[in-house]
Parts: C-alpha cells; structure tokens; sequence
C-alpha cells in the first residue's frame, strides 16, 4: 500500500514569499484540517484496511530522547482517532531513554493533555506486522491548537519556512543497525552472523532474513535504494529513497519499527543505538540532504566549490558552522560520544570535504551525468538516538540562517583530519557538556524551536548528562544498548 506524504506534496513549492506570507505558510503548515474533512477520509481508509485484514493502528511520536513512543486505536476507532485525536500526557517530553521524567521550566508534571492525531497522508499497512497499520502523529492541545513541544510539527514549520523563500529540499535518513540473537538484555550481543566487513559472507548467511526487509519495506510503498551488510560485526544498513524532510524523517521511523519487527520473526533483536560493543564501530543515522529551487538541485551548476550554487554554499555553511550545537539534537545520548570519534568514519571534526568520510560534513557529487538529480550533503555525525524531526528541523533552520548571512565554506579539508597538525581542524564536541553548552548559545535554534521545545530538549540532555556522568564505557552501553 503505497503512500504519498505532505512533504511530497510540497517539494514544488509556490513562487518565492514575503514575510507576511512566511508567517501564514508556517500557519498552515501546523493547522488542522477541519474535522469533517478529516472523519471522511479516515472512513475511506477505513474501507481499505479492512479489506487488508488490519485490526488495529499505531500512531507513533518520538520523543526527545530519541524514543519512539505509541498509542494504537481500534481500526473501528480510526474515523474518532481522526476527528478527536488520542490522548496524550506533555510529560512524554521530558522523558528520558530509560522512561525516567524530568521536568522543564514549561512543559512537565502530571497535569495536562494533548491529543495525538494521526497523518492520514502517511497511513500503511504495516507488511511485517499481520493485522496492524501504522501513521505518524501530531500533537495538538484539547482546544486543537500545535502543541509547542511537537517535534514533527516543528520539522513541518522549518520545511514551510524553506518554501516561503522558495526553497524545497530532499532528504533521506540512512538506517543502521546491529542484529543479535535474543538473551539476557544486560549480557554482551551474540550474533547470528560472523565474517568480514561489508562480506557476502553475512548476506548469505542471513539472505531470507535480508530478504524479507527489503520485501517488508517495499510493500510499505518504501523504495529501497541498497541494503548491505556494515562494518561492525552483525551490522547491516538500509537506505531508501529520498523525500520531503518531514517525509523523511517519518519514513526513518518506519523504517526502523519494519526491520525490528522481521527480527522479530526471526527470533532475532535489533539495536539502533549509537554504540552496541564499547569499542566498536557505532549506528550512524546520516543526514543526506539537497536542496532545490523551481526543479532545479541548487548543489550542482552552480560557480562555488565542486558545482554549489551560492544558496547551497550560504545553506551548507550555515549547518557546518552550528554542528557543534546540533550534536544536541542529532547525537541525542550520551552514549553518542563514544561513537563519535576520530577515524572511525563517524563525522568527529568540524570540517567539510568532497567525499570526505573523516568530515562531519561530506559533499556527495554523485557521478558525471547524474550529478543534477545526485548532489547533495551528507551530516555524518548524527546517529540514531536522534529524533528524526528534531534533526531534520534544526538543520534546515541552520541552514536557512547561513543562506540568510551570505555564509560562505571554509576552505575543504581532504584526508583524515585527526592527521592533521593539532589545532588545524577543530573537534566537534567530546561530551555533552560541550554539546549542551553550544545549543544554549544558539540563538538561531532557539528561536526556531520556540521556548517550549528548546527548554524541553535542554531539560532531557540535562537530566541524561547526569545520570550518566560517572558511568564508564561498558556501563553506558549496556544502559542504552537496547533502548533504541
């Protein structure tokens, strides 16, 4: 069952706005459709789930912790779903990975709720879950108004604000994982499969399970662009095709909750967390993104460095520039920190290259003839404890602001930066003590998250870097191994 989302939808975004218009394109990107509108089509879809056999659907959100979190309806209960949405406590913001809350200057405690509605847009039948059917959700408050702590809602303000300035961008999440044998959760992985580095050792050994993740996610309307295994042992990687952000970032959700559930069938338990082994290679949760301008892919044809134009310069120096504070939305654990270091492949300096796997920020040209569809930007230093729409978000709002200051790219840096003559390239944060303290200091995520979102995001790094503040490698993994 195939789906085309709003994000899509949008990716031929209306001449450019003015401000006027940008306050009303960000209106109308968080505002609800009238609820009779909504009631009809959730009973069409009704219609076709039922003859699909599916029972029941779960709408997800993720919270700031980077966990995705569920309320499941009924299918008899979509159509009320719908009109009403599903209730849900703001607590879930200050969640922290473990299901531990803290509390924020705004958002936290027991009072309160808010209501969860499903995006019809992006409802599918579930191909490895029998019975079920899944969509992603937006939280509003009981009097119908976007709740302010709602992270896809303010993936959907950012990409909005891309197209009020006439400005559309494609994105693709890319997901990693690491597949064990079920046990004890507090014992280390015992794999299911044993050989080289990207071997076709693995993929033979494990080619139904293979297989049917590809068949899942077809089936899910999901075009899979590679799947193969990774570095690490029991490692593998997905990638789809890409979307509108907020379309990307619900796929990644999708994405993940479809290979949890083949293992599942195989007896089999997935990790998404940023390191599985202390001293392992971690699961990255690589950003690619383009951006694009009436159909044309702003990365290429351009007379900036290798073909960028100088929108795409100004916006992809405005991302290199903030990553050291977006590591907070994109590198959400504090086990992220582990993973991100240096000639590991992971992104650990703040530099940029073209093809550059050491750099946090990697070009990515693509092939001579298909570099106008192919070119875009790779942020390797996030990983999968992000929240997807925090990350998409930030980095559009970052980018957005390097456009609006004519920010222009330092010059690249080829090779392996940790070679490099000490002080050369600077280090993106080693902790989040660095981390947190260059997001506080941002003035241009704050202002794009809004007060609420910012102080809850900040009250869970907070809370996390202290529960962990005195736990050593093996201590952190075994705590945050399974809970992504």
């Amino acid at each position: 069952m195939g789906t085309v989302t709003a994000s899509q939808a949008a990716a031929d975004p209306a001449e450019p706005s003015g401000p006027g218009a940008s306050e009303a394109a960000l209106a109308a990107a968080v505002a609800l459709s009238p609820r009779a509108e909504r009631a009809a089509r959730a009973e069409e879809a009704v219609d076709r789930l039922r003859t699909a056999a599916v029972e029941a659907v779960a709408v997800t959100w993720v919270d700031n912790a980077g966990i995705t979190r569920v309320k499941a309806v009924p299918l008899s209960g979509l159509v009320h779903a719908a009109e009403w949405g599903v209730g849900t406590a703001p607590c879930f913001d200050v969640f922290l990975a473990d299901d531990a809350i803290t509390t924020s200057p705004v958002i936290g405690g027991p009072t309160g709720d808010l209501r969860l509605y499903p995006d019809l847009d992006r409802l599918v039948r579930l191909a490895a879950q029998p019975g079920w059917a899944w969509a992603p959700g937006d939280r509003h408050t009981q009097d119908g108004v976007p709740h302010p702590g709602c992270q896809r809602l303010f993936a959907r303000r950012m990409e909005a604000a891309a197209a009020a300035r006439g400005l559309s961008l494609k994105a693709g999440i890319e997901v990693e994982w690491v597949v064990a044998l079920a046990g004890p959760p507090n014992e280390p992985p015992q794999y299911p499969t044993h050989g080289p580095a990207y071997g076709m050792h693995r993929l033979t050994d494990l080619s139904d399970y293979l297989r049917d993740v590809v068949r899942a996610l077809g089936e899910q309307g999901l075009g899979v662009l590679q799947i193969h295994p990774e570095y690490a042992p029991g490692q593998f990687e997905v990638s789809v095709a890409p979307e509108g952000p907020v379309g990307a970032a619900d796929t990644s959700v999708l994405v993940r909750q479809t290979v949890r559930a083949v293992s599942a069938k195989y007896g089999l338990r997935t990790s998404f967390a940023p390191v599985v082994e202390p001293d392992g290679v971690g699961n990255g949760g690589h950003l690619h993104l383009s951006l694009w301008r009436d159909g044309r892919n702003l990365g290429h044809g351009g007379s900036g460095p290798h073909g960028l134009t100088a929108e795409a310069e100004g916006f992809l120096a405005g991302v290199l520039q903030a990553l050291p504070e977006l590591l907070v939305l994109g590198c959400s654990s504090p086990a992220g920190y582990l993973r991100l270091v240096p000639s590991h492949w992971a992104g650990a300096y703040q530099c940029w290259g073209l093809e550059n796997r050491e750099a946090a920020l990697r070009l990515v040209t693509g092939s001579t003839g298909e570099r106008a569809a192919t070119a875009n930007a790779e942020v390797k230093c996030f990983d999968a404890s992000a929240n997807p729409y925090l990350a998409v978000g930030a980095v559009i709002a970052a980018g957005l602001a390097g456009l609006e200051q004519r920010h222009v790219l330092p010059p690249e840096f080829t090779g392996d930066p940790a070679a490099a003559e000490p002080g050369t390239v600077p280090r993106l944060p080693q902790g989040p003590a660095e981390a947190i303290a260059a997001y506080e200091r941002s003035a241009v995520l704050r202002g794009a998250l809004g007060e609420p979102l910012h102080q809850a995001v900040l009250a869970v790094r907070r809370a996390e870097a202290e529960q962990y503040a005195d736990a050593g490698p093996e201590e952190l993994v075994a705590a945050t191994r399974w809970r992504y």
